[in-house]
């Protein structure tokens, strides 16, 4: 494992950055690698993603795929949750296959290109692919919302294989993202120490506009939500979005992330680049989106994006595979929109609600 205690929000990454880090000996300690697929024509989204806990000494790998025909695990198109198991020795994740099944990750070139397959041959499922960087991975330095303890980066490729799925082989061109997180995760970074919030009182900083609105953007609730799109390598964005810090009006902003525009990355003016959601009153998943991008250049781009299919790995908000026009363009990514369960019934109640009493939808 190798070390990085880097802060320096344009530092690049180095090549020991495709393996594992030297953490500490916090029992939390967690390093993830995440890989996005879409297949836009078939409205197939999917991931690759591996959470290792070396001072357990296990990894959780997950591997699915998701379109039209259902969201939740018994329903997507393919799904396969490892749970924790006993992790090899002295994993190197610059060529690492996870045990008990899991995918394979292989460094073709330090910090940009990789080859990642899976198979599973009972249930018809395999995929496999080139994931080519078009760009230097981008760092998300600790102390700001929401990589506040953890060093993350996010990383747009260009990505060609194949998918066999349910034994059909199907062709993946695409561009989409991979990242990293490495930090703890767990303990007492998931617990507010504000008396407030142990008490189970939320404010909100905007008062106003619809009640599901106002429920959205309840402080100190862990929401995180996070979006991106792309036509190729020359357009798009990718950022987190603040709920939390949103006005009455349903704008929240963009906190962190890029605008890609004529083949060039500039980071996003957090002060000036702002999302509208709409959300589907059925499910409370998001539906339409309109996003105001302006980097720190003060270049801007507008975007609006539909959801066209759904993951719901954990019962409350859901990953979406987004269809996205910008600058006269069509391009493809992903909404992830994540809710501790109590607080999306909340949500849920006031979308249900009739205003008639003893009446829901």
């Amino acid at each position: 494992m190798t070390s990085n205690t880097v802060t320096d929000p344009h530092a690049p990454f180095l090549p020991e950055d495709d393996t594992y880090h030297q953490l500490s000996d916090d029992p939390h300690e967690t390093e993830t690698t995440w890989w996005s697929f879409n297949v836009p024509e078939r409205r197939i989204g999917g991931w690759l993603h591996a959470a290792h806990r070396p001072n357990q000494g296990t990894v959780t790998w997950r591997v699915f795929a998701w379109d039209p025909r259902g969201a939740d695990p018994g329903r997507l198109a393919y799904f396969r949750n490892s749970g924790p198991v006993p992790m090899v020795d002295d994993p190197d994740l610059r060529d690492l296959t996870f045990p008990a099944g899991g995918f394979r990750v292989k460094a073709l070139k330090p910090t940009m290109d990789y080859h990642i397959a899976y198979s599973d041959p009972a249930a018809e499922f395999a995929i496999e692919f080139e994931h080519r960087s078009v760009h230097p991975p981008q760092r998300f330095t600790p102390g700001e919302a929401p990589a506040m303890f953890n060093p993350h980066f996010d990383q747009l490729g260009h990505l060609t294989g194949e998918l066999v799925l349910e034994g059909e082989r199907i062709e993946i061109d695409c561009h989409s993202v991979r990242d990293r997180t490495w930090g703890p995760r767990g303990g007492a970074h998931l617990q507010s120490r504000k008396p407030e919030h142990l008490r189970g009182e939320y404010t909100v900083r905007a008062p106003g506009g619809p009640s599901w609105r106002q429920i959205e953007r309840h402080r100190g609730r862990g929401r995180i939500q996070y979006i991106f799109g792309h036509a190729g390598a020359e357009t798009g964005f990718l950022s987190f979005v603040r709920p939390q810090d949103g006005d009455a009006a349903g704008f929240s902003p963009l906190n962190v992330g890029w605008l890609l525009k004529d083949g060039r990355f500039e980071r996003l003016d957090k002060t000036r680049s702002r999302m509208r959601n709409y959300r589907d009153p059925r499910t409370g998943w998001s539906a339409h989106m309109e996003v105001q991008l302006v980097d720190v250049t003060g270049r801007t781009m507008d975007a609006e994006g539909f959801a066209v299919s759904h993951m719901c790995e954990h019962g409350t908000g859901a990953n979406a595979l987004m269809r996205w026009e910008f600058d006269g363009k069509i391009g493809w990514g992903e909404d992830q929109d994540g809710w501790k369960p109590d607080h999306f019934a909340e949500l849920m109640r006031a979308l249900r609600d009739t205003g008639r009493t003893g009446h829901a939808l």
